[in-house]
């Protein structure tokens, strides 16, 4: 599956009867597809640039129900998002976990203590279950050593769950794909289709990768979905639509665990403004966030800003002093770019997160909402088109079940196990095939397995694909992780049929990727 010589083979099959075309590959657009197939439909999902490349490899990393919400009076938000959030843990395993937090109060907080106590009263009964405590300042220190240091005074701890979310994207993908779907990255709908009433019936599709040579298809189908997140105004504006969407960057800053020495999250609220940031453990290394900040070009890739920065650095100087955090300890940065409603609101942080649907001459737009919601967000798109496609049934599984008859490595943990199930789920057999690259990389918790089956079959085009959003390796190390790439050359290349040129080029273009996106400010 996505192997050598696939994209041709989309290509020459898109002249044929679609039910759907899906627009957009991020984790909205996965969800309609893995939901459409599951539904008996012929799904076409294209993607303008690669796979999870947009928001849905940018953001916090969390699965939540979104405590903070509550603040904002969004109760079925939050409802729906610890309800979908327990789902996805039950099915994902090694894939979405479960995480504790600690809840930390500060002097000077403006929401006192009994409060947050209020706020995971409502929040634990929306999940169905009671998974909440206080803590004194001992007991939350002894939890999160670091805080030591610091003025906090106690606070609570509760349970949220966090995920690789490019990877999620990936095995919703993969497993639409298995079932009949169609999915294609660096391919661009370049213009909408109508027909002689103006009512949009298809697209025209633009090949943007390096093999592609700009060929074109048209594709009709009986509906349309434009899932395209931050870019959703784009489309819409080719019908004469008004904008409606405000584009939201949110940025982070990672930390090795060895600098940043924490094992569950913490939550807390930052001395400037009082919003909730997060530090977070994710994959062997300590990420911090995020910003909410009105965003303009799109053209370009997000970047962190220098106010950014600093933002994020207070907030963990203000949990954690006796480190000494600054700006060189951070090995990456990535920012993401959150589509919202627009009503207006001076303070970004208080634009909804709830998703919304709109169906303007035969183009059904979804956009808005959560990860952890993705699932809701696919049925709710699908229901708004029953008329055209036909009504749903009952909700099935999102993730299909993992293998049980695997013959595991002899030095794998039960963790180890979990983990590669629920990044792979029915493709790990893959993983563990050759136990010799069953190996971490040095300084992550990947696999040089993982490597190559990403190379070998997981539809990369760019070197940034291979090492941003299937094996994150641009994330967990310093410098995009220049120090193993000679490896990583030996791995990927024979993998992907890249003569040497072709690599040096892809190798210099991801390092500028690595220095203007995920890097600190020039």
């Amino acid at each position: 599956m996505w192997s050598h010589g696939w994209r041709d083979e989309v290509f020459s099959n898109l002249d044929r009867a679609w039910d759907l075309i899906i627009i957009g590959g991020g984790i909205t657009g996965a969800g309609i597809l893995g939901e459409a197939v599951r539904h008996g439909k012929s799904a076409l999902l294209v993607e303008a640039q690669d796979f999870s490349s947009g928001t849905s490899s940018r953001s916090t990393k969390l699965v939540h129900g979104g405590l903070r919400y509550l603040r904002q009076g969004h109760f079925l938000l939050t409802r729906k998002s610890v309800r979908e959030r327990e789902r996805l843990m039950r099915e994902g395993a090694g894939l979405i976990d479960n995480l504790g937090f600690s809840l930390a109060a500060f002097p000077g907080d403006q929401m006192p203590k009994w409060m947050y106590g209020m706020g995971l009263v409502m929040y634990d009964a929306l999940a169905g279950k009671w998974a909440h405590e206080a803590q004194t300042r001992e007991e939350i220190i002894e939890r999160v050593p670091p805080l030591g240091s610091s003025k906090v005074t106690g606070g609570y701890r509760y349970f949220d769950a966090q995920t690789d979310d490019s990877r999620l994207v990936i095995r919703v993908l993969r497993e639409a794909v298995r079932q009949g779907g169609v999915a294609i990255n660096y391919a661009k709908a370049s213009s909408l289709l109508r027909d002689a009433g103006g009512k949009v019936h298809g697209i025209v599709v633009t090949d943007t990768s390096p093999e592609g040579g700009g060929r074109t298809a048209e594709v009709k189908a009986k509906v349309v979905i434009n899932a395209t997140g931050a870019w959703a105004d784009d489309l819409r504006r080719e019908l004469g639509q008004d904008k409606r969407l405000r584009r939201i960057r949110g940025s982070h800053l990672t930390f090795t665990q060895d600098r940043v020495p924490i094992h569950e999250a913490v939550s807390m609220l930052h001395p400037r403004d009082q919003r909730a940031v997060f530090a977070v453990p994710w994959e062997g290394v300590t990420i911090v966030g995020t910003t909410d900040v009105d965003h303009g070009d799109l053209d370009k890739e997000p970047a962190i800003s220098g106010d950014e920065t600093t933002y994020i650095l207070e907030a963990v100087q203000k949990a954690f002093p006796g480190l000494e955090i600054t700006d060189k300890d951070v090995i990456s940065t990535w920012s993401g770019v959150r589509p919202v409603i627009d009503t207006g609101k001076s303070d970004p942080s208080k634009e909804s997160r709830e998703h919304a649907i709109w169906r303007e001459d035969g183009l059904l737009t979804i956009t808005g909402g959560k990860l952890t919601t993705f699932a809701l967000m696919a049925r709710d798109a699908l229901a708004a088109v029953e008329d055209v496609l036909g009504p749903l049934e009952e909700r099935s599984r999102v993730l299909d079940a993992a293998p049980e008859d695997i013959d595991w490595p002899s030095a794998f943990t039960d963790m180890d196990k979990v983990r590669v199930l629920g990044r792979f789920g029915e493709e790990a057999s893959a993983i563990v095939a050759t136990p010799s690259e069953a190996q971490k990389i040095p300084g992550t918790i990947v696999l040089w397995s993982e490597l190559r089956q990403a190379a070998r079959n997981e539809g990369v085009v760019t070197l940034a694909d291979l090492l941003l959003r299937r094996a994150r390796l641009g994330l967990f190390l310093r410098d995009g992780g220049k120090e193993v790439m000679g490896r990583v050359r030996e791995v990927a290349q024979p993998e992907l049929g890249w003569d040497d040129a072709r690599w040096e080029r892809e190798e210099a273009a991801y390092h500028e990727v690595i220095s203007s996106a995920y890097g600190l400010p020039r």
